[in-house]
C-alpha cells in the first residue's frame, strides 16, 4: 500500500476521525484508507478528546455540530493535549463562519459537506505538509537558505535564495509576489525560520478564504459581546504573533475597509480589537502575498495606495515553473522520492513522461506538478512513471501559439536523441548497462544509437535551458555515473 501524499515514507499517518454520524464516519475511513492512511474514527467527541490524550495522531478531522460536545470545545481540548496536531473541521453550509473562528484555535483548514475524495486528499496533504515544515522550522539551526527549503537548481532559484538570505537578515515588511502555486508561504516559512525572530510564532492567514465580515476579528481581535456569537474576547492574530511573524496570504483581496485599518494599525504598531476603547501594542513582522498585479490594483481604486507603500519595503518574485524549466524534472523526482513507500526502490521517470512534463506549461506551478506526481505515483504499475500516469490534461496537451499553430518547444525526437547519447557517453560507450538505465532492451537501443549516428546536437545547444533540462534527464537515469562505472 502506498502511503498518501505528504506522508513521510518511513510510517503511515495515524488519522483520528470524529463526527456523530456513523455512516459518515464509515464513509471517511473507506476513503482514507484507500488514500494510505491509517484511520481511527468514533462517534464520540468526548472519547476523541480522550484519545487524543493517549494517542499521537498525524491529524484529526472533527465535525462541529455534535449534540455530545460542540466541535469548538473538541478543538480547545485537541489543542491542549497536542498543540502541533493539525485539526481540520468538517461543516454543513450554514457553519462556514463557526468555522472561521476556528481558526483561533489553531485549527487547520475546513471542508464543507459534502465534498469528494480528491478534495479530502488535498486539504489532509496540504495540512500534514504544512505540519511537517513547521516542525522542521523548530529545529532549524543553520542560518543558511539552500535547495532544501526551495529545491531548484535553476540561475533563477539561485537567485530567488540569496534574495531570502539577505531578507531574514531584516526586519522589514516584505511582500511576496508569484503566481498561484510558486511557493510564496514556503518561501515566508523559511524566511522566518532563519530571521532573528525564528524562535517566535509564524501565523499565517488566508486573507481570500475568510468571509470579509470576519476578517478584521480574525485579524485585530474581538472584545466579549462585540457581536454575535462573541462569547468570548480574543487577541487576534495580531498580538497572537508577538515576537514573529504574521503572513497575510492573498492580501490583494482585503477588502478596503480593513486596509483602513490594517494601515493605521503598521503606522501606530497598535491594534483595537472590535467592540474595544483601548489600543493594544504588538510587535510582529509582516509577511504579505499575492498573485494579483498591486499596482493595477491601486489605479483601479481596489487597494489603497498608502496600504501598498507601506507593506512593500521590499519585494520577493517567485517565479513561474515555466521560468524554470530546468529545475521541472529534478523537482517532479523530488515529489516522487518523497511519495513512494520504500526509499530504496525510488520511481523513476519514463523518458515519454519525462518529455511531457518539461512541455507542459503548469499554470498551477510547483503545486500542480506536485499533486500530479502523487497521482502518478498511484497509478504506477512498475517502477517507472509512464505517460499514460500522468493526468488527462499533461498527457493530451501540445502547446500551440496565440495563432494556433505549434509553439516551438524541444521536440520529442531530438529531447530522446540528445537524453540517449548523453547517458550512452556517461556511461562510456557501454550498451549494456544504458539499456538498464533507460529501460530498453539493447536491440531497441541499437536501432536508436544507429539512427543518431550522423546527426549534431545544436538544436539543443542553441538554448541554454534546453541544455540544462537535458542534463536533468541523464542525471535522472544516471546520477553519478562515474562512480558507478
Amino acid at each position: 500500500m502506498s502511503t498518501s501524499p505528504g506522508i513521510t515514507p518511513s510510517a503511515v499517518a495515524n488519522i483520528l476521525v470524529v463526527d456523530d454520524d456513523a455512516e459518515l464516519c464509515s464513509a471517511l475511513e473507506v476513503a482514507l484508507s484507500g488514500l494510505g492512511y491509517a484511520v481511527e474514527t468514533t462517534t464520540s467527541p468526548l472519547q476523541a478528546a480522550d484519545l487524543v490524550r493517549r494517542t499521537p495522531y498525524a491529524a484529526v478531522l472533527t465535525d462541529l455540530a455534535m449534540d455530545e460536545m460542540p466541535g469548538l470545545e473538541l478543538c480547545e481540548s485537541i489543542r491542549a493535549a497536542d498543540p502541533s496536531v493539525p485539526i481540520i473541521i468538517l461543516t454543513g453550509a450554514a457553519s462556514v463562519d463557526t468555522a472561521v473562528h476556528a481558526l483561533r484555535l489553531g485549527v487547520r483548514d475546513y471542508l464543507v459537506k459534502p465534498f469528494n475524495s480528491e478534495l479530502l486528499q488535498q486539504r489532509l496533504s496540504g495540512a500534514l505538509r504544512l505540519a511537517a515544515t513547521g516542525a522542521r522550522d523548530a529545529d532549524i539551526t543553520s542560518q543558511t537558505i539552500d535547495d532544501h527549503d526551495l529545491p531548484g537548481t535553476s540561475p533563477v532559484m539561485e537567485r530567488v535564495r540569496t534574495h531570502m538570505q539577505r531578507f531574514a537578515d531584516s526586519d522589514s515588511s516584505l511582500l511576496i509576489l508569484g503566481e498561484t502555486g510558486t511557493g510564496k508561504e514556503v518561501a515566508a516559512r523559511a524566511i522566518h525560520a532563519r530571521s532573528a525572530r525564528r524562535n517566535g510564532p509564524f501565523l499565517a492567514i488566508n486573507c481570500a478564504a475568510i468571509p470579509a465580515q470576519l476578517l478584521e476579528s480574525e485579524l485585530f481581535g474581538h472584545e466579549r459581546g462585540a457581536f454575535t456569537d462573541a462569547a468570548s474576547a480574543r487577541k487576534g492574530l495580531f498580538r497572537e504573533a508577538h515576537g514573529g511573524t504574521l503572513f497575510l496570504d492573498e492580501i490583494g483581496e482585503l477588502p478596503l475597509f480593513v486596509q483602513s485599518k490594517l494601515l493605521r494599525a503598521l503606522q501606530e504598531r497598535k491594534v483595537r480589537p472590535v467592540g474595544g476603547t483601548h489600543e493594544a501594542e504588538f510587535d510582529v513582522r509582516l509577511m504579505a502575498a499575492t498573485h494579483r498585479d498591486l499596482d493595477a490594483a491601486v489605479n483601479l481604486g481596489e487597494f489603497r495606495a498608502d496600504l501598498y507603500y507601506r507593506i512593500n519595503i521590499v519585494t520577493l518574485h517567485m517565479p513561474a515553473l515555466r521560468e524554470r524549466a530546468g529545475d521541472i524534472l529534478s523537482l517532479a523526482q523530488h515529489f516522487l522520492n518523497r511519495t513512494v513507500e520504500q526509499p530504496g526502490r525510488p520511481l523513476r521517470l519514463s523518458l515519454a513522461a519525462a518529455a511531457r512534463l518539461v512541455s507542459y506549461p503548469w499554470p498551477g506551478n510547483v503545486r500542480e506538478l506536485e499533486n500530479c506526481m502523487q497521482r502518478a505515483a498511484v497509478l504506477a504499475k512498475g517502477d517507472a512513471i509512464e505517460l499514460s500516469d500522468l493526468p488527462e490534461n499533461v498527457q493530451s496537451f501540445e502547446e500551440t501559439t496565440a495563432h494556433g499553430t505549434k509553439a516551438e518547444v524541444v521536440p520529442f525526437e531530438e529531447l530522446e536523441r540528445c537524453y540517449v547519447l548523453r547517458v550512452l557517453q556517461s556511461l562510456d560507450g557501454n550498451m549494456s548497462l544504458t539499456s538498464r538505465r533507460l529501460g530498453l532492451d539493447r536491440r531497441t537501443l541499437y536501432r536508436k544509437v544507429e539512427r543518431y549516428g550522423g546527426r549534431t546536437s545544436e538544436p539543443v545547444e542553441r538554448f541554454s535551458e534546453r541544455k540544462r533540462i537535458e542534463h536533468a534527464l541523464c542525471e535522472l537515469v544516471a546520477p553519478n555515473s562515474t562512480a558507478s562505472r
